[in-house]
């Protein structure tokens, strides 16, 4: 199916086109037609499954077609991070170009006086994070009462990071009336609760099952010491042909701890994360993506609204303590139908971390057997890379 075959106007159809796209991803084909028919949907998506165009699209047609227009704000997007809300924003900026639709996104760490500016001269689509949202909606800059659509997108990201009490206060001040889209890459009962309390009647969308990961990434796990996933991780990049990598930390210290190791070694990086300054975190993006910079470290909150289709490789250097977190990462990458190597380091203190990751994706994540800093005592696991005559220290536990 080609986007044409869509029931797409003129203007969006020139918009596509003009950034290279022709055919619409499983979930495009699937929620465009039925958000132009104004109803509520529920989408099961992973990230770069192309979600983002499957609600950005229709809600600009749904607009632009309208004979009459009442002004205020129609169409509200909310989004965890600040990352991810501009790159919607821009999304709405490409397909929106042919457009008269006005749209702003609005998020904290920055000065509220460009956002508020944007407000007072009209917006028809605003991209919001919870609390910056909250508070200019308090401040009387923000009005919903003309809402007609609500997209709720990451819902699972919200919980994770515990906007899901923002999310609650925002939707008794929506109208009761409205079209609402729901997306969430995974399905948990706090989030499904949530799902059935803000839809009537919805439409249910589901490109992968939840919490499976994509086919075309490659998985690799090393079991390593904790005080050598440096060593490790400067190995893997130098001797094993990898490029540019994006490095998942679990903290912020962590995170930029790894940054300076990988500079003491020759290799140019940089951190995102909570403590860093919306234009330093936009910049270490933008040198990224650029490739003036070979590694980019992050922790999963700042990591959040990386969009970038050919990022090849994914470092799980501190694995995650929530399960879906993994799910989250690995999607960073085999992304627009490329294919992607995820790698993970495991020490003695993740082992539980390992065992409630595998169990969630339903598989076990091949082992890595032949590396220069192996773990003290090493789990065994039955996979392809294992080594025939060697034998493991103690046996793979038992899930």
């Amino acid at each position: 199916m080609a986007f044409t075959n869509l029931p797409l106007i003129e203007p969006i159809l020139k918009a596509v086109a003009h950034e290279g796209y022709t055919t619409p991803t499983p979930i495009q084909q699937q929620s465009i037609p039925l958000v132009l028919d104004g109803h509520d949907l529920l989408g099961c998506a992973q990230t770069g499954t192309g979600k983002t165009a499957a609600f950005s699209i229709p809600i600009i047609q749904l607009l632009a077609s309208k004979k009459q227009f009442r002004p205020g704000i129609k169409a509200l997007i909310l989004t965890p991070t600040r990352e991810l809300a501009i790159q919607i924003d821009e999304s709405l900026a490409a397909y929106g170009r042919f457009t008269k639709i006005r749209h702003t996104v609005i998020f904290g760490g920055v000065s509220q006086l460009h956002q508020t500016n944007a407000l007072k001269r009209g917006v028809d689509i605003l991209v919001a994070t919870p609390g910056r949202l909250l508070d200019l909606i308090n401040q009387k800059f923000v009005d919903l009462r003309n809402l007609e659509i609500f997209v709720l997108d990451e819902a699972d990201r919200m919980l994770d990071m515990g906007f899901i009490h923002d999310v609650k206060k925002l939707i008794k001040i929506i109208p009761q009336k409205r079209q609402t889209l729901f997306f969430s890459a995974t399905m948990p009962p706090e989030i499904q609760k949530l799902a059935d309390s803000l839809l009537h009647q919805p439409k249910y969308v589901e490109v992968t099952p939840p919490s499976s990961t994509v086919d075309r990434i490659s998985q690799k796990l090393y079991y390593t010491n904790k005080n050598e996933k440096a060593k490790l991780l400067t190995h893997l990049l130098e001797k094993e042909n990898i490029g540019s990598a994006l490095v998942f930390g679990r903290t912020k210290h962590g995170s930029d701890k790894i940054v300076k190791l990988l500079i003491r070694e020759g290799i140019k990086a940089a951190a995102i994360h909570g403590n860093k300054s919306q234009n330093a975190r936009q910049k270490a993006l933008n040198d990224f993506k650029e490739g003036k910079i070979r590694v980019l470290v992050a922790t999963d909150i700042a990591a959040r609204g990386i969009d970038i289709d050919e990022l090849a490789n994914v470092f799980n250097y501190d694995l995650p303590n929530i399960p879906e977190t993994y799910v989250h990462r690995i999607g960073r990458t085999g992304r627009a139908g490329n294919s992607g190597l995820a790698i993970s380091f495991c020490d003695s203190e993740t082992l539980k971390e390992l065992k409630d990751i595998e169990k969630l994706i339903g598989k076990r994540i091949t082992v890595v057997h032949e590396h220069p800093y192996p773990m003290t005592a090493s789990p065994s696991n039955n996979t392809e890379e294992k080594p025939k005559k060697k034998k493991p220290f103690f046996k793979r536990r038992r899930d």
